[in-house]
């Protein structure tokens, strides 16, 4: 298996399965963290459930109203905000490098299809 980087507006993750320590990274056009095989497993997995739960949530909401939603592992804590059908994603790393960074709605449904793509875990 080789490295595989995916990108588009706003939005980039990628796969090196042959780094030593940060195999992941995530990031969008300004900034970029790489993480381990582990945090970028739980991004993958809590970015898809925050999706999930938010796609729930489109019929239960007006039009006009805003929600956030947030999920957590033991290394990392997403949340996404906004509407139903538009909403930011944020990425706080909760060990070791201790890293921030989020991703404006236009470019989380893109970053989110993408990490369940590069089936990691």
């Amino acid at each position: 298996m080789k490295r595989v980087v995916k990108s588009g507006v706003g939005w980039r993750i990628g796969w090196n399965p042959e780094a030593e320590q940060f195999k992941g990274l995530v990031g969008a056009d300004d900034w970029a963290i790489e993480l381990t095989e582990a945090e970028l497993n739980d991004f993958c997995q809590l970015s898809g459930r925050l999706v999930e739960t938010m796609n729930q949530l489109a019929c239960e909401l007006m039009e006009e109203e805003k929600i956030a939603c947030e999920a957590q592992s033991n290394l990392l804590w997403l949340e996404v905000e906004g509407y139903p059908y538009a909403y930011s994603l944020r990425l706080i790393l909760s060990t070791g490098r201790c890293a921030e960074g989020n991703w404006a709605a236009c470019a989380v449904p893109d970053l989110v299809q993408a990490a369940q793509m590069l089936q990691v875990f």
